[in-house]
């Protein structure tokens, strides 16, 4: 008997695979773990490829677990990081929110895909908030910044193929010892 045979295998799930639900407190801790990442200071380069991890952490499981997950706590995950962050009040939540409510509405197509190719799609809703800050801002007065603002969603959506294995990690049932 191999050690460690029970314990699921660190790579995607296979279509065909069916995954445990999600539990509340693991969907909490994860996005805690994200917002405290978001608020991690850094400066030059890490500043600029630097994703919005508590919107990427959202929008999963905005995806998969959207009982879990919708428009009401990403409204209040995104009041939370505006408070973390310091900035105008209630423009994260206004991009959060969007965020989900389109992740909610194009969920089902976004599930058919493979990982890399939900990335492109997740690139254009990160993008999309992203622009949305950038609109609550200039309407609030800042001025606009510069193109390499939109480097982080693309960033994002480069991780986006490793975050979803491992959030999908905790859910895969155990394997038996004798499948592959």
């Amino acid at each position: 008997m191999r050690l460690g045979a029970a314990v699921p295998s660190f790579k995607p799930a296979r279509p065909e695979e069916i995954l445990k639900p999600a539990r509340g407190w693991f969907v909490a801790v994860t996005m805690l773990a994200a917002f405290v990442v978001n608020l991690v200071p850094l400066s030059g380069t890490a500043q600029l490829l630097r994703p919005d991890l508590l919107a990427l952490v959202l929008l999963y499981w905005c995806i998969h677990e959207p009982r879990l997950a919708g428009v009401g706590v990403a409204w209040c995950a995104g009041l939370v990081m505006d408070v973390g962050d310091a900035t105008l009040f209630g423009q994260h939540a206004l991009a959060y929110a969007a965020l989900a409510y389109a992740a909610l509405f194009f969920r089902r197509r976004v599930l058919r895909f493979s990982l890399w190719h939900q990335a492109a799609q997740v690139a254009a809703l990160l993008l999309m908030s992203a622009a949305l800050v950038v609109l609550v801002r200039t309407v609030g007065g800042a001025s606009l910044p510069r193109l390499t603002y939109f480097i982080g969603p693309l960033v994002g959506a480069l991780v986006w193929p490793l975050l979803s294995i491992v959030l999908q990690w905790p859910q895969r049932p155990a394997r038996s010892p004798g499948k592959p």
